[in-house]
């Protein structure tokens, strides 16, 4: 089966083109249509020659997703359920957000994994277990079906664009470390899609080694911790992971990243009713987060079919909320997008599977 040409890094499309007896300057085009435009096939590029097109079409493929369900929820937000060549299946989420002039700001939520290994008991994803990697590819290819998206809204005028990246979805992706850095450097490079790094954010349960191996990229992301927790014995049931590298190991190195990049560390904080959501446990937060520059995300929690993890009342998260600021922490009430699709990590693929599972056999 052919290779995606989005699983090529940059100098592989350049060999790419020389192989198949292109002058050199075509990769730059070539690059400008998978990346830019986007084409949605080859036979768009036609700044390309005919023949060096079919050569393209016969050793590449141009995309590694196909669309298989949407949803678009009253706030904007568009979740889109894509099957891989394998017939596994992941999702994305485009989100809207308020207009910078005449135009509105776009973030994609990308997935790096299909299912999750961390097994987190209240994330939909991690109760569907983990099955493999993405390539840096899918990866790729789940902005790039958004960039055209926004480009087809535009009917061809100068259009609204995607902003900002944030490795959310489904996965850890620190455990997916080559393929995600593949991605990035790719998504950053002016030859690729050219998105600032510092626009991109990537979120972690806290793999201690690969944390490190970040703070020495040249490319400054953004890191989002998913904490959840201001004890090891409460983190040690909502993030599993919490096992192999506890608190007392994982906020010395979010210290580093920052002494390293500068850029500050941003901690998720899902507030379940009941369970991590009292003023004690706010107050032990700001005490275990205490001389660190970072940024406090308080999230209300999704809806799953695990209904131990309800989320907390509003008037909760606000009190939770004011305490943290009461002790000098800077935080905010992030509230979830596409609540009324399920647009939460692994919920629209976990329906999707349920309702397949309902239908009739033929």
């Amino acid at each position: 089966m052919p290779k995606a040409i989005t699983d090529l890094r940059i100098d592989e499309v350049d060999k790419l083109v020389t192989s198949l007896n292109e002058p050199s300057f075509r990769a730059k085009q070539l690059l400008a249509w998978v990346y830019q435009k986007p084409a949605i096939s080859f036979d768009e590029m036609t700044d390309l020659p005919a023949p060096f097109r079919r050569k393209l079409a016969e050793q590449v493929k141009l995309h590694t997703l196909t669309p298989v369900h949407e949803v678009r929820a009253k706030d904007g937000t568009v979740k889109v359920l894509f099957s891989l060549a394998d017939g596994k299946t992941v999702e994305s989420a485009l989100m809207k957000y308020s207009a910078v002039g005449d135009k509105h700001r776009y973030t994609v939520c990308l997935s790096t994994q299909v299912g999750c290994p961390i097994g987190c008991p209240f994330c939909a994803t991690g109760q569907q277990g983990f099955e493999r990697n993405l390539t840096s590819g899918e990866i790729i290819d789940q902005v790039l079906y958004f960039a055209r998206q926004l480009k087809d809204m535009s009917n061809g005028r100068e259009g609204e664009w995607i902003s900002n990246l944030v490795f959310m979805g489904m996965g850890e992706p620190l455990a997916n470390y080559d393929a995600l850095w593949q991605a990035i450097e790719i998504l950053n490079s002016p030859e690729g899609f050219g998105l600032s790094a510092r626009s991109m954010t990537i979120s972690s349960t806290g793999l201690l080694p690969q944390i490190k191996m970040l703070s020495k990229e040249k490319l400054q992301v953004g890191l989002a911790i998913s904490l959840h927790a201001s004890d090891n014995a409460l983190r040690d049931k909502l993030v599993p992971i919490n096992k192999k590298y506890p608190l007392e190991e994982l906020l010395p190195a979010c210290s580093d990243y920052f002494a390293r990049t500068g850029r500050r560390v941003s901690f998720e904080y899902v507030l379940f009713d009941g369970i991590n959501d009292s003023l004690a446990q706010a107050q032990l937060l700001a005490e275990l987060i205490h001389g660190l520059n970072c940024h406090v995300n308080l999230i209300s929690a999704n809806k799953t079919t695990e209904q131990t993890f309800r989320p907390s009342p509003r008037n909760k998260i606000l009190s939770f909320q004011q305490e943290l600021k009461n002790r000098g922490v800077n935080c905010t009430f992030r509230q979830s997008r596409g609540q009324d699709i399920d647009a939460g990590c692994g919920q629209l693929r976990s329906r999707f599977a349920s309702d397949k599972n309902r239908q009739p056999k033929r």
